[in-house]
């Protein structure tokens, strides 16, 4: 039972840290380009909302996604504000296809993970991502898994922590 009580303790210490800023916008460099907005909720979870558009080759589509964030700190040496974070969201997407035969349209929706890494910059408010969103479409066209999401992202902070 004491070995179960230290195992939770340590845990729950290593998880708990301040986060350098609280909110922030900006875009997530991915398929598709989105605007996204980040807001601590807590020490080390945040929510994110981003939303996009692709249009090529007759193909269009639009996304909405919302994300849950469970941050902790990277330990390396000589470099402060690293963290990396892993989550679970949900996302909607609008498509539409123009074949030049026939104009089609669909909805899905998808259940997505997260897990990445964030640096945010100590003099500048800036802070840079980079995840994997592997998601598993429910619904709609190209229902199934897709494991080529994720995105590069560049963050304007608005108030830090």
């Amino acid at each position: 039972m004491k070995t179960i009580f230290t195992i939770l303790f340590l845990s729950i210490s290593f998880c708990v840290f301040s986060q350098s800023y609280e909110s922030a916008v900006g875009a997530r460099f991915g398929f598709p380009l989105s605007i996204s907005y980040k807001k601590f909720i807590s020490e080390n979870t945040a929510l994110e909302a981003y939303g996009g558009f692709t249009n090529n080759f007759g193909f269009n589509r639009i996304s909405l996604s919302g994300a849950y964030l469970k941050h902790s700190p990277l330990e390396i040496e000589s470099i402060e504000n690293l963290t990396w974070y892993w989550g679970a969201g949900a996302s909607i997407y609008f498509w539409s296809f123009d074949t030049g035969f026939s104009n089609e349209s669909s909805t899905s929706f998808s259940a997505d993970g997260y897990v990445g890494v964030e640096y945010t910059f100590t003099d500048t408010p800036l802070s840079l991502s980079v995840d994997w969103v592997p998601r598993i479409f429910i619904s709609g066209f190209g229902s199934g898994f897709a494991g080529g999401f994720g995105a590069l992202s560049a963050r304007y902070v608005l108030d830090r922590g």
